[in-house]
């Protein structure tokens, strides 16, 4: 396949609203492709590289372009040696692999240039995002959605499961399953407004305490311990006391989902950013442990013992959990569909210096990676996860900071971010220092005073309602949004949707239904 075909889907498929319309775009063109291309060509149109992030910034795409001979008129490049010179680019360092860009580009069309570019700065935002790619894979491979989103799910990517099931069928699918020691993305929670319209939507729920922690996924083979963090990244070192608490299980293999927290001797939490100096960390880890402790609660188990437990209901499940782990390390929890009752647990998870509460569907099975509704988090404060768009320069005291944020929630459908308004409160002055220093790294492109940049930061914005808004396309804007704190644990894709914010939107009794 050349990589002008690809060039072109993305073209179409940026050009169309239609969902419909992208999914057989995307089928066709993975349809197309050879069976070495396929995970290739899932991930570009996923906006991705296979190879993650290979040391291209702004600055360096810029120089490789001006370095880079005139365009050739027609196109020549192969998906597969444009995969290769990306592989190539990414072991190499400094200037030589800004010249190996160049001579990529020097290859490449007008059109290739720009797509490759974008590409690699991961600016290509075509609307081809995982979940349409989930429903273009189901339709070329002639499988259920579903089918193909679980295997997702498990595999941690798209495009491995993507070849698999293009080349095998659901023969190819059923290799992804849950594994021992592969970490597989967690499930989430949608917000809900209150606990009473969480037990009005589950009946009756678990409730359990919203912890301000760090979330852990912890898998044990024998006497191997591997500890991951919430992107799925490994951090066992870092965290000895939970690798011990799994280590003392009555279990020979587990999988367990919970927090890890910095607690103070009263036993209320330490500020998020506290627990999550224990993982930024790679020495002096003893010295850490004796100084800022951390406590391990567990919500869920998805393996035990040889048997995966991610399709049993949650009230099973958490009977599994209750013999593995010891009471004081299971996150508190009350079973209740009685308003009054709930409220109170609500109460007391405040009082103590929670966060909240998250109710729980007792027979839902655990849906890794997706945010259903059979998770609903209740906070006693309105808060968001958004992404950063851009950020303008400040004046005053704080001239020469990044200052007022643009504030973005994931769409899905139309692919991209959009946009909810902007904030220059609720930031310390270490705030301001520490995002204009990641802000200017990520930066795309300035336009005046304004610096646009990769969405790639996370910010947990509160705010005290949601209005409509002719301002932004998607009609909606955030009233007195305010920074609360950088949610350096999760990453853009874990960012509330748009959808999310509709639906927050109408049940603070918005008129109407909301622009879309």
């Amino acid at each position: 396949m050349r990589l002008a075909e690809i060039v072109a889907v993305s073209r179409d498929v940026a050009a169309t609203p239609a969902r419909l319309e992208k999914i057989a775009l995307l089928a066709s063109a993975l349809s197309a492709a050879a069976a070495e291309e396929r995970p290739v060509a899932a991930s570009w149109l996923a906006g991705d590289l296979p190879q993650g992030r290979i040391g291209i910034g702004y600055a360096s795409a810029r120089a490789a372009l001006e370095a880079a001979p005139p365009p050739p008129a027609a196109p020549s490049l192969a998906v597969a040696e444009v995969h290769a010179a990306f592989s190539a680019i990414a072991a190499l360092r400094g200037a030589a692999r800004t010249r190996a860009l160049a001579d990529l580009l020097g290859a490449a069309t007008a059109d290739e240039r720009g797509f490759l570019v974008r590409l690699v700065l991961g600016e290509l935002r075509q609307g081809a995002l995982e979940g349409v790619l989930v429903e273009a894979v189901s339709r070329a491979a002639g499988l259920p959605a579903e089918d193909v989103r679980r295997a997702v799910m498990l595999a941690g990517a798209l495009p491995p499961v993507a070849a698999a099931a293009l080349a095998e069928g659901a023969a190819g699918l059923a290799r992804f399953r849950l594994r021992v020691g592969e970490p597989v993305q967690p499930m989430l929670a949608q917000p809900a407004a209150d606990v009473g319209e969480a037990l009005g939507t589950l009946g009756q729920a678990a409730l359990e305490w919203k912890l301000d922690g760090a979330r852990v996924q912890v898998h044990r083979d024998g006497e191997v311990v591997k500890v991951f963090s919430r992107s799925l990244r490994e951090v066992t070192a870092a965290v000895p006391e939970v690798a011990a608490l799994a280590r003392a299980a009555p279990a020979r293999t587990l999988v367990l989902d919970g927090e890890a927290i910095a607690l103070r001797a009263d036993g209320s939490p330490e500020p998020f950013q506290v627990t999550m100096q224990r993982f930024g960390r790679k020495l002096d880890v003893e010295r850490l442990v004796a100084e800022l402790p951390l406590s391990a609660f567990f919500f869920d188990v998805l393996h035990a013992d040889g048997e995966d437990l991610l399709d049993l209901p949650a009230r099973r499940r958490w009977e599994v959990l209750a013999r593995l782990v010891p009471p004081a390390h299971l996150v508190p929890r009350l079973v209740t569909g009685d308003r009054a009752a709930a409220e109170g647990f609500f109460e007391d998870a405040l009082h103590r210096g929670h966060e909240g509460v998250v109710a729980k569907a007792l027979d839902a099975p655990y849906e890794a990676g997706r945010r259903g509704a059979a998770w609903l988090k209740v906070k006693r404060a309105n808060t968001l996860d958004l992404v950063v768009l851009a950020a303008e320069w400040g004046s005053g005291r704080r001239r020469g900071l990044l200052s007022n944020l643009w504030l973005g929630a994931r769409d899905p459908e139309a692919g991209g971010f959009a946009m909810l308004g902007k904030t220059f409160k609720g930031m310390t002055d270490a705030m301001l220092g520490w995002q204009t220093e990641q802000l200017r790294a990520l930066g795309t492109r300035h336009e005046g005073h304004v610096v646009h940049v990769r969405p790639e930061l996370v910010v947990e914005v509160a705010f005290d309602g949601i209005q409509a808004s002719p301002t932004y396309p998607a009609g909606l804007a955030l009233r007195f949004a305010r920074v609360k704190r950088y949610r350096e644990d999760k990453r853009a894709e874990d960012a509330d949707t748009i959808a999310a914010v509709r639906a927050l939107y109408q049940r603070q009794g918005g008129p109407g239904r909301p622009p879309r």
